[in-house]
């Protein structure tokens, strides 16, 4: 595991619902993954096989949040956003290295803004009575130059042309179990295109 050494830019406290002062990205990573993590400046892809960027602890009620303010400022910026000098390097390199990408929740507006005409998904493109509260994601990914491919929470897309597969994950409002069920797709589809 992996995450940028970088200050936080958006910390709650979840018990309360409310604004803390800043942490490091790193120590809390390395809090949340019991200390077996590295500094993603040092990833390199000639030491792994594919990359995942799963739903990272961040506040679920704005749709994975640890990436809209930590990786990129897509939070802030919208479209017009910049991804995290690493986070970039790490998904470029991997990408021209032929490595899979796996990508779940909000994150796959990272390759949407950094990989022209790739196919990802976000879920649905509609709220559909609140069942899919950041429907609004799928426009910004198009506005990106990517394309949008409407998928259910249980499902993954696979772009076999980029090896990049995506899942919706916490974007729909639904059971746990659903959830997982999309993730799982996203790692078996993700190994299975790193020949595992």
């Amino acid at each position: 595991m992996f995450a940028p050494d970088v200050s936080q830019m958006h910390v709650v406290d979840h018990s309360k619902g409310q604004p803390v002062e800043s942490r490091i990205v790193l120590s809390e990573s390395a809090r949340v993954a019991r200390g077996n993590i590295g500094d993603l400046a040092k990833l390199s892809v000639s030491n792994h096989d594919a990359i995942i960027f799963p739903k990272q602890s961040g506040q679920k009620s704005v749709g994975g949040a640890a990436f809209i303010f930590i990786l990129s400022t897509f939070a802030v910026d919208g479209p017009d956003c910049k991804v995290n000098k690493d986070v970039e390097r790490v998904l470029k390199d991997f990408h021209k290295a032929g490595n899979p990408l796996g990508l779940c929740c909000i994150s796959p507006v990272l390759v949407a803004k950094l990989l022209p005409g790739v196919e990802v998904t976000v879920g649905h493109e509609e709220e559909e009575g609140g069942k899919w509260p950041y429907a609004g994601t799928a426009q910004a990914i198009k506005s990106l130059g990517a394309n949008h491919c409407v998928k259910d929470v249980t499902e993954a897309h696979v772009d076999l042309k980029n090896k990049v597969v995506t899942s919706p994950a916490f974007m729909c409002e639904t059971k746990l179990h659903r959830i997982f069920d999309g993730i799982g797709a996203m790692v078996n589809n993700v190994l299975k295109l790193g020949g595992k």
